[in-house]
């Protein structure tokens, strides 16, 4: 009996690698669900939270479940909002290739995942961490895909409730290691909310006909000139800087920090000033990379203050 011809071993290798790469790319489309970079940034936040408010030696096991159960948390969040919004996502460029509208991934399949992994993350912290923990989750994915994924059809307002949940993950870090929370706390908080402002303005201003297209009335789509959504942007900014610094105040942090968040809040408002002189995409995009380089970089100097003193 003679084995298989070479033609024959040539067409079931091909027909493995096909199959490989098809499971890879389906499986790349369940990871696009989860939206990953802002899965890591709710981590960043979520850690610092836990990391200042623990007054000795981390508890490395807690922190390890916590930060995985918040990733469940975010990536359910994310993945319900896809769902909720694959309808306009289809009518903007640099959404419609996304699993949903593109047709890759079955809707109904995704809102399976996007609870199952919502309920799973907030049910860990709620019995890993404790119940405090586990309500600041549960309002993260309530206010996100209830409150805010709603009303970006609605009103330019948006923005500012979309905020919201995007700064309670510091508050479930402290939470979880102190099993409450205190007024650094709400400072961490505070600073997220902030920040994400003239961040997502000028993402908004970057995209505002993409988001036009699909009908989002957000203030850089609203507002043509520019003029206002630079006023907002300045305000915001500025805005930052004493609210960075109220951790100084509270002793949660010292003179590295406070010399740091000055710069650091420096040069973010006067990329404001410049999208507000300039109005243009290059003023807009340079904002976008001083945000995301601000916030990771003051985590990052709040760590550092605390391990030198």
């Amino acid at each position: 009996m003679s084995g298989p011809t070479l033609q024959e071993s040539s067409a079931v290798t091909s027909g493995l690698t096909l199959s490989r790469g098809a499971g890879l790319a389906r499986l790349a489309d369940w990871v696009e669900l989860t939206k990953p970079r802002i899965t890591f940034m709710v981590l960043v936040t979520t850690l610092i939270g836990f990391f200042m408010a623990t007054p000795g030696n981390l508890h490395w096991p807690l922190l390890v479940q916590v930060l995985v159960a918040t990733a469940l948390v975010a990536s359910g969040a994310s993945t319900l909002n896809q769902y909720t919004e694959r309808d306009l996502d289809a009518l903007m460029r640099r959404t419609a290739d996304r699993p949903l509208p593109a047709g890759r991934i079955d809707p109904t399949a995704a809102l399976a995942f996007g609870v199952v992994l919502s309920c799973i993350g907030t049910l860990w912290l709620a019995l890993t961490a404790n119940l405090l923990t586990g309500a600041v989750a549960a309002a993260t994915v309530l206010s996100y895909v209830f409150a805010y994924t709603p009303l970006k059809r609605t009103t330019p307002l948006s923005t500012i409730v979309g905020a919201v949940p995007g700064a309670l993950p510091p508050l479930g870090g402290w939470a979880a290691a102190t099993g409450q929370v205190t007024p650094a706390a709400w400072v961490l908080f505070g600073i997220v909310f902030i920040w994400q402002l003239p961040h997502f303005l000028a993402i908004g201003r970057l995209y505002r006909e993409d988001y036009g297209r699909a009908g989002y009335p957000m203030l850089p789509v609203l507002d043509t000139e520019g003029q206002t959504t630079g006023r907002h942007m300045v305000v915001w900014s500025l805005a930052l800087i004493p609210v960075s610094l109220a951790t100084t105040i509270l002793g949660l942090t010292g003179l590295l920090y406070t010399i740091g968040a000055l710069i650091l809040g420096a040069w973010f408002a006067l990329a404001s000033f410049r999208f507000l002189a300039r109005r243009t995409d290059r003023a807009a995009r340079e904002l976008f990379l001083a945000s995301i380089v601000y916030l990771p970089v003051l985590c990052l100097l709040m760590a550092l203050d605390k391990v030198r003193f």
